[in-house]
């Protein structure tokens, strides 16, 4: 299904019943910049940039009141993205859209974005003589006032917080791919809902991962784009390749960067950025991402590939799995980390069933979500996280599920990293569980590793969808030894968690050699060169 905007192309007429969208385009075309070559410094509107304007602001109801609410724009670097959307935000705080005393927000993703984005804005003005007179700029805050209306301009970092007392009535959001805030998210969104005839537009380049702002933004807006979702006042606009292309096509760059005709980003440049990511495939998943707009959903040194992880969505029905012989895995961790008890049932067909339960403390929920920008407090509300009280993991209430599990399912071992875990395998113990140690060392992890890459890669790896789970697979960045081996999983920063994926390869590992009835050394999947270390 393609989601490209040919519309912004093929000269369709837009409808335009009272003259806002020509009304814009003539606003943007009286604009000066300084960094521009044309006769007297004039702003160089793109014929494709000029489709979009439109766009927005021509089709209105019989009051006047635009039809779009909500724009969505995902374009590769060097489209001169945030050029026209600092004219966008002069377009409400000082042109034809403006309101008397309105308050216009310039949202990046930290301060320093945030400073290049009111630069821009502030350039316009400086080189534009009408703007310059009736604006004041306040450079220390990032602000400027249309003196005679009282409408204003303030860029803000994702980390900030929305002004108290001021609704915004327009909203640029830069970059939403890289925001972790999901509070100011929330705030902006919110304070749009309280007055008539606002616009919220988001310009941003792909991204990775599924779990944060940007992917959910990017999946809602191709849900428009294809006609699934029927919304008229939200304009998806996503120049991306297709799933499968060649990156080193010029006509898939062209394509994906309709700027290119007019000499921006330069061809030059990215023949050069071609040829070096050519032998270096973390240099081209980067091309693939920023100059060809394609949202890569990994780490970037990921374990398999996230499209082949999910094609274990296959439902796990629980209920069914009762009888089977099941082995668990428990990597308890600090406040920052998940803790997890993971279940693999293993099958007639060298395959896994799996499942895991997630714990975390309750009071840094929200911490979590601005961290990371995965949607925490969702998945405790559907179930899929315990959240226990306090600021601490409840390692009682982990307990409790362990013993539960017991009792529900034909479990053989519980296997756990013994790191913080000594006093509940012991009491474990006690009640005659089957508790084992299984330390997170590479001469374990190893063939635990290469049998869960085994399965998914063969598709007989079952995880039923469970999203908590796939954001720790996505987080798992591998590291491997010599002969390319993966000897354990590590990620790139504090707050993004693997601990779901380190438990299921510890179950699974158990799984293999209790089927066996031996040791991991009888596994098929162990081959000699990766017991040397």
């Amino acid at each position: 299904m393609t989601v490209h905007p040919t519309w912004v192309f093929d000269q369709t007429p837009i409808p335009d019943p009272h003259g806002r969208g020509e009304r814009a385009v003539k606003f943007f075309r009286a604009l000066k910049h300084p960094k521009s070559n044309a006769p007297r410094r004039a702003f160089e509107l793109a014929p494709f940039w000029e489709r979009i304007l439109r766009r927005i602001y021509g089709p209105s109801d019989a009051n006047g009141d635009r039809e779009v609410r909500t724009v969505f724009i995902q374009i590769p670097r060097g489209a001169r993205k945030t050029t026209f959307g600092a004219a966008l935000s002069l377009l409400h705080s000082c042109g034809h859209e403006k309101v008397p005393g309105g308050a216009c927000i310039l949202a990046a993703s930290a301060e320093d974005q945030a400073e290049l984005a009111f630069d821009e804005a502030r350039a316009f003005v400086k080189a534009t003589a009408p703007l310059d007179k009736a604006t004041y700029v306040v450079e220390s805050e990032l602000e400027l006032e249309h003196v005679a209306s009282g409408s204003t301009l303030k860029a803000i970092p994702a980390e900030g917080d929305v002004q108290q007392g001021k609704t915004p009535y327009f909203v640029l959001i830069d970059e939403l791919h890289v925001w972790k805030n999901r509070r100011l998210w929330r705030a902006l969104k919110s304070g749009l809902l309280k007055v008539p005839n606002t616009l919220l537009v988001i310009i941003t380049t792909a991204g990775r991962g599924q779990d944060n702002l940007g992917f959910e933004e990017y999946s809602y807006a191709k849900k428009v784009a294809s006609g699934e979702i029927v919304n008229p006042s939200y304009l998806p606009i996503i120049f991306e390749p297709p799933a499968k292309f060649d990156w080193r096509d010029e006509k898939v760059w062209h394509a994906v960067n309709p700027g290119l005709k007019y000499g921006f980003p330069d061809i030059k440049g990215m023949r050069q950025a071609a040829s070096e990511a050519a032998d270096k495939p973390a240099d081209r998943e980067d091309f693939c991402c920023y100059n060809l707009n394609q949202w890569i959903d990994a780490a970037s040194s990921p374990f398999v590939s996230m499209d082949v992880y999910d094609e274990g969505n296959k439902s796990v029905d629980l209920d069914a799995l009762t009888s089977r012989p099941c082995w668990l895995a428990v990597d308890l961790s600090s406040n920052t980390d998940l803790s997890v008890v993971s279940a693999a049932w293993p099958d007639d067909d060298a395959g896994y069933d799996t499942w895991s339960w997630f714990f975390c403390p309750r009071a840094n929920l929200r911490e979590r979500e601005n961290k990371t920008g995965a949607p925490y407090s969702q998945w405790v509300a559907d179930g899929l996280i315990t959240a226990t009280e306090g600021n601490v993991i409840d390692f009682e209430q982990i307990q409790a599920t362990i013993e539960q599990l017991c009792e529900r399912f034909n479990v053989q071992e519980i296997a756990f990293d013994p790191y913080m875990a000594r006093m509940m395998q012991a009491r474990l113990l006690e009640k005659g569980l089957p508790v084992i140690d299984f330390r997170q060392v590479p001469s374990l992890m190893m063939p635990a590793l290469s049998e869960l890459e085994r399965a998914i890669i063969a598709r007989r790896f079952r995880h039923g969808g469970h999203p908590v789970l796939r954001f720790c697979f996505a987080n798992a960045e591998v590291e491997r030894n010599k002969q390319q081996h993966a000897v354990r999983f590590h990620k790139s920063k504090r707050w993004l968690s693997i601990d779901g994926a380190v438990a299921t390869a510890m179950a699974i590992s158990r799984a293999a050699a209790g089927e066996s009835q031996g040791s991991f050394l009888d596994n098929p999947a162990i081959t000699a060169d990766m017991l040397v270390v």
